[in-house]
């Protein structure tokens, strides 16, 4: 078998042979270290004697994702931002404007915009992307009348049954989040996308909370959250680093493209993080930012050439980067780091493309291959960072 050994099997040596054979039998030739797990899985339901919802659940949701991934693959090169917000805005409202502005705007710069795929937001979001830019992960819903007419129909499409695994993908691909005002569905996908960055479940996003001049929905959350939720201690005044709150297109525009000014990736490699950038800071500037940093850095941020796990898997050796000993309570510090890595008078003038997942697939490809070690952060993983 390629890859590495499996350490879950179903505990009969028989049964495990047979897995193996089925996986023969399929064809399969790469990672089958990971498919055998998952037939591990299927089969030790059955010898649980699983409940019959319990495996509807099941079954649907690895279908779903099947699908979606197949759906997502010829688009993994290219740059994706995901636009959340209300289905019940109409057309005639100026955030619909607001967001067919934004959506306009970023594939002009070669992004393609995912969206839930509904009305509203959404359908606002892909009328400004265009059909050839847009791509919708659309929820199943007895009250709504399917997808909107930009995408209806494309190849781009998925319709999901179940909201956690239409989340997952919505977060998944994408290099920068957007969110206008909306129901408790917006504000559900926006804490979830706030709390796996500040937890570190999910590598550093640019996260812009938009609203058109003059609006209040933005800023009347945000005084709820400094009043109840940090003002109770339940998160950190740094946790507000992790967004941006304005009611520009240009600003949210401004924001999405200069967080890959300089910064490009990160990884762990054993007990150190690594940063990957498109130039390499000087003396001064890292001893500045040691400084800065000292709350969430053990010892000093030094310049370094790649190390040998990234070279196993051949993980951007062209890039310079800085390494550390990052404290990893401390997410939303990182955040604020990766601002003023941007900052540097050595940074670029201008922005490059975000990395893609086909990028971190290769990646992770190499890994399998080689057996590298360390944890690469990647944004098809929204767990990447654990």
């Amino acid at each position: 078998m390629k890859g590495s050994t499996p350490q879950y099997r179903t505990g009969d040596d028989v049964l495990d042979a047979k897995l193996v054979e089925v996986l023969d039998r399929a064809g399969a030739t790469r990672d089958r270290d990971q498919l055998l797990e998952i037939f591990t899985s299927a089969a030790l339901l059955a010898g649980d004697e699983a409940q019959r919802l319990d495996l509807k659940i099941t079954n649907a949701a690895l279908k779903e994702m099947r699908a979606a991934f197949q759906m997502f693959a010829p688009y993994r090169h290219v740059p994706k931002v995901t636009i959340f917000g209300s289905a019940r805005t109409r057309p005639e409202d100026p955030l619909y404007a607001q967001t067919l502005e934004l959506a306009t705007a970023l594939s002009r710069q070669e992004w393609m915009v995912v969206t839930g795929a509904g009305p509203g937001i959404m359908a606002a979001g892909m009328e400004g992307a265009g059909r050839q830019r847009a791509i919708g992960v659309l929820i199943r819903l007895p009250f709504e009348g399917g997808a909107n007419r930009f995408i209806e129909g494309d190849d781009k499409l998925i319709e999901m049954k179940y909201f956690f695994t239409r989340k997952l993908m919505l977060i998944k691909e994408s290099a920068a989040f957007v969110a206008l005002p909306g129901g408790f569905g917006t504000l559900d996908e926006t804490f979830e996308l706030l709390t796996l960055v500040q937890t570190g479940k999910a590598e550093p996003v640019p996260i812009v909370l938009l609203d058109t001049p003059g609006g209040g929905y933005w800023q009347a959350w945000q005084r709820f959250v400094e009043e109840q939720v940090a003002g109770n201690g339940m998160i950190s005044a740094d946790d507000f680093r992790l967004y941006r709150i304005t009611d520009s297109v240009a600003d949210a525009v401004a924001e999405i493209e200069g967080f890959y000014r300089n910064y490009h990736s990160m990884r762990y490699v054993g007990d150190r993080l690594v940063i990957r950038l498109r130039a390499a800071p000087t003396t001064d500037e890292l001893d500045a930012l040691g400084t800065a940093f000292a709350d969430v850095v053990d010892g000093r941020i030094e310049s370094s050439g790649p190390f040998p796990p990234e070279v196993s898997s051949d993980d951007h050796l062209d890039l310079p980067r800085v390494a550390m000993r990052f404290d990893r309570h401390g997410f939303a510090r990182l955040r604020s780091l990766i601002d003023a890595l941007n900052a540097l008078p050595s940074a670029p003038d201008r922005p490059s493309p975000p990395p893609t997942t086909a990028e971190a697939e290769a990646v992770v490809g190499h890994e399998a291959t080689n057996g590298a070690s360390g944890s690469p952060g990647r944004r098809d993983d929204p767990h990447s960072a654990s």
